[in-house]
């Protein structure tokens, strides 16, 4: 098998990422409302939301991790928040996955001492649970993730 080489992304390689990222949300039955354009303001603009790690395999992009820094006043500390990890059907089952979060977690600790990792994974993704929980992840009881976006988002008002 050709080595995968596992680097930064560049804003050169936000197609790259686009079509990565796509595949995965088709696996996942998500919508995928990222355009190329909202990729390259948020991940190579003056103030970047989000990291992306890129696994390459002969030229072709076979893996991405997109994380962004969370601060816990409870870990006292700075983390690493993962919130997409895609390993492409013909290169899982060789650790690819685990590789492409530890690059994550390394490039973290350097930009923001991060010293814990954050993710979320759907209840129906056995398989998911299955990996992350082979790599040492546990749920957190008694945490919720909640949401607020869209008209919800805009609505939000402080108290009276």
């Amino acid at each position: 098998m050709t080595e995968v080489t596992i680097r930064p992304a560049q804003p050169e390689d936000v197609p790259a990422l686009d079509k990565g990222l796509r595949q995965l949300s088709a696996g996942m039955g998500d919508g995928h409302r990222a355009a190329p354009a909202d990729l390259r303001a948020a991940g190579f603009g003056a103030h970047p939301a989000f990291q992306a790690i890129l696994a390459e395999r002969s030229g072709a992009v076979v893996g991405i991790v997109l994380f962004s820094p969370v601060f816990s006043t409870v870990r006292g500390g700075a983390g690493v928040y993962v919130s997409d990890l895609w390993v492409a059907a013909d290169a899982r089952g060789a650790g690819l996955g685990a590789r492409l979060l530890v690059a994550a977690r390394d490039r973290a600790a350097a930009l923001w001492r991060a010293r814990f990792l954050r993710l979320a994974v759907y209840d129906d993704n056995p398989r998911a649970h299955a990996f992350y929980a082979r790599l040492g992840f546990i749920p957190q009881p008694g945490e919720t993730i909640l949401t607020l976006d869209g008209a919800g988002l805009a609505a939000l008002k402080g108290d009276p």
